[in-house]
């Protein structure tokens, strides 16, 4: 047996499947909640689980449907180890999916639309703001891209008004910071550094 998550920006989030009898299948959202989601993000090594999805929120899946009104109580190693109905009536309408806290996602804050303003990073249940330190027009290019909105056309500064600080150093263009070097709420390279923001070529929502 295998488990995955599917449909979504990184392995840790996404539309939960579990691979059965050489077929991979889905799991349906009746009775998904946050102790169910706890389990797979475990199992996934992705964390814990900051946000349960259901109605196909990641795209329907495809495949027999495996599991339907699934009732972890949070602690279980497996998601098969967790009891569930034999049968079900659900339909791919009713997928369910999760985002784990080692997923991370990003927005620009405080700009003319999405596409300028602030770097902020939702990481482990938080947003963070991202240090200066290391972040060059390489760093905000894999973002300006990430994010749809084209190349950045020039760096902002801010403070640091949240909790949490990230770091990030890429060595070349990648899919998206995460694919990059990083370090969290790590004090030494942040020291004096200020909010990193951006504003991309591009128009946002």
């Amino acid at each position: 047996r295998a488990l995955r998550l599917a449909g979504g920006q990184s392995r840790c989030e996404g539309r939960v499947e579990v691979e059965q009898a050489g077929a991979w299948g889905t799991v349906c959202d009746d009775a998904w909640d946050l102790a169910d989601a706890d389990v797979v993000c475990r199992q996934l090594r992705c964390g814990w689980a900051v946000r349960v999805h259901g109605a196909a929120a990641f795209g329907r899946g495809s495949g027999p449907i495996l599991r339907d009104e699934v009732g972890c109580e949070g602690h279980e190693e497996h998601l098969w180890d967790c009891p569930a109905a034999p049968e079900h009536d659900c339909s791919h309408k009713e997928d369910a999916g999760v985002v784990c806290s080692e997923h991370q996602e990003w927005r620009l804050s405080g700009g003319r639309d999405g596409c300028a303003g602030r770097v902020e990073v939702f990481f482990r249940g938080t947003w963070s703001t991202v240090c200066d330190s290391t972040w060059y027009k390489l760093e905000a290019s894999v973002l300006c891209r990430t994010l749809g909105c084209g190349e950045p056309l020039r760096q902002l500064s801010f403070g640091h008004t949240l909790p949490g600080r990230m770091l990030y150093q890429c060595e070349s263009q990648q899919p998206s910071l995460a694919h990059c070097q990083w370090t969290y709420n790590k004090s030494a390279p942040c020291h004096q550094s200020r909010a990193a923001g951006v504003v991309c070529n591009g128009t946002g929502p």
